[in-house]
């Protein structure tokens, strides 16, 4: 399942093949170094988008084979660029990491879904072409499903992490369906601040209407994919389908807590872990 500090990401599990773990520990340490540059710390904007300007021109560099400059980069970039060239990966979906973590640096409030859509195609679907890509597996077919798998997990994140983003100043809900659910910036504030029962219940009976819709986007683009999981053989398909059924086991939890993503966030405990692997010996995923 995707690790706490860079969602969306499955790690070089002991479920992956042996031969793959190296380039996707590579391509996880670069995904998460890249991460922090735009969204820890307190350095200013420009600061952050200066940095991941220099890891463009490393990323370029060592994908030809190139050495790279910056000597606090040579650990990252130096296997990385070993990786993509051992694999023959292709280099535009690491531009397009980039181009998201710079992107939430400026970015704030997302006026679509479309837009949102955007974002996750350059934020969270790349990891998934890759790993397809190392796999010997990418179909247009295979890379449509990884997208959908993609997308959702992406979008399972942010109705995690309302609150979260909430005090880093940013709403990934699409703003017209805020106010087409009447929700806006001071029922969040709010919410908080004082928690969903502190709310008032038609407020609350809003935000339920809304997080159940966008969770039941999130599920059903979940489920469009899910038969990847199945069609990928081996370990890669285990993988797989306990990333899938680890996003739809999420969505049960929000649902559960009626979206009261401000009083706690719903996580993965040791019981949902022997359930999910349960669910994957039988699988596949609940509707």
């Amino acid at each position: 399942m995707p690790v706490e500090h860079y969602e969306n990401f499955p790690v070089a599990s002991l479920l992956l093949p042996a031969r793959l773990r190296e380039p996707v520990e590579a391509i996880y340490a670069f995904a998460r170094s890249a991460d922090d540059v735009a969204d820890e710390g307190d350095a200013a904007s420009v600061e952050r988008l200066a940095r991941l300007h220099d890891y463009r021109l490393a990323l370029e560099t060592s994908a030809r084979g190139g050495p790279v400059r910056d000597p606090t980069l040579v650990p990252i970039f130096d296997r990385l660029g070993r990786s993509i060239r051992a694999h023959g990966l292709p280099v535009q979906p690491f531009r397009d990491l980039l181009d998201a973590f710079a992107q939430d640096v400026v970015k704030t409030r997302y006026r679509d879904f479309a837009e949102l859509l955007d974002y996750c195609r350059r934020s969270a679907n790349p990891v998934g072409r890759l790993m397809l890509c190392l796999y010997g597996a990418a179909t247009p077919d295979k890379l449509r499903q990884s997208d959908a798998i993609c997308t959702s997990l992406q979008l399972i994140n942010f109705w995690q992490d309302v609150a979260i983003d909430w005090r880093k100043a940013r709403i990934y809900l699409p703003q017209d369906e805020l106010a087409r659910f009447g929700v806006d910036e001071v029922f969040l504030e709010r919410a908080s601040t004082q928690g969903l029962d502190g709310v008032d219940g038609e407020g609350t009976a809003r935000w339920r209407a809304l997080m159940a819709f966008q969770a039941g986007r999130a599920r059903s683009m979940m489920l469009d994919g899910a038969g990847l999981a199945r069609a990928l053989p081996g370990r890669i398909g285990w993988e797989l389908r306990l990333v899938v059924l680890g996003g739809l086991r999420i969505l049960e939890r929000l649902d559960a807590t009626g979206y009261d993503v401000f009083s706690r966030r719903p996580t993965l405990g040791k019981s949902d872990w022997l359930r999910l692997a349960w669910r994957a010996l039988n699988y596949g995923p609940r509707a």
